[in-house]
């Protein structure tokens, strides 16, 4: 039986499908599916059990499946990879809105150091200008910096500090979130993924 995604109490079949021929818990990205507006860009990774209650109330369609089925008393339904929604939804364009989170500002800077350049386990967050001095905890002002950079840059603008960002800080593209939401990114799903 799958999980009950937290808040989601769905009645109906929905809630009696299950996967034939699998193990009783998946875990990584076996278990996420990628949602697309109807436009077709992604908008969000869901369960498979709310994939599953948007498709039964044809709210969804499946665009890419998987191996196995769900299976209910009086139903089957392929596994969901990919689903579409069939109205589209208004999804806010200001990215500035978007909470900023550790692993967001490290996906879009593509967990490489903005200083040295070097991809390292260690990776910190930097204001480029310091909150000390003014700089305020935005998209344009926020990348990812090992701890060894961050110590030498300290409480200091980049030009004080002799150390510029590679590449200018800005809000990430919407799909920065689809990666930061699953940690490995299914084959079936990088056809819909536009490069940051």
């Amino acid at each position: 039986m799958l999980v009950a995604e937290a808040g989601d109490s769905e009645p109906g079949p929905a809630r009696a499908l299950h996967g034939a021929g699998r193990p009783a818990q998946r875990t990584g990205s076996s278990g996420r599916v990628l949602v697309l507006n109807a436009s077709y860009e992604p908008i969000n990774v869901c369960t498979v059990r709310r994939a599953a209650v948007l498709l039964l109330k044809n709210r969804a369609e499946i665009l890419e499946e998987g191996d196995w089925s769900l299976h209910a008393e009086s139903i089957t339904l392929a596994r969901p990879v990919v689903i579409r929604l069939l109205v589209y939804v208004r999804i806010p364009r200001d990215a500035h809105r978007r909470k900023i989170t550790r692993r967001a500002v490290f996906a879009r800077d593509r967990w490489t150091c903005q200083y040295c350049g070097h991809e390292r386990g260690n990776l910190t967050v930097d204001h480029v200008v310091p909150r000390s001095k003014g700089g305020r905890s935005t998209w344009d002002n926020i990348v990812a910096c090992c701890a060894p950079c961050n110590r030498r840059k300290g409480d200091r603008l980049p030009v004080q500090a002799n150390m510029a960002p590679a590449r200018k800080p800005k809000a990430p593209s919407a799909t920065i979130f689809i990666h930061v939401a699953t940690p490995t990114i299914p084959a079936a799903w990088e056809q819909y993924l536009v490069a940051a």
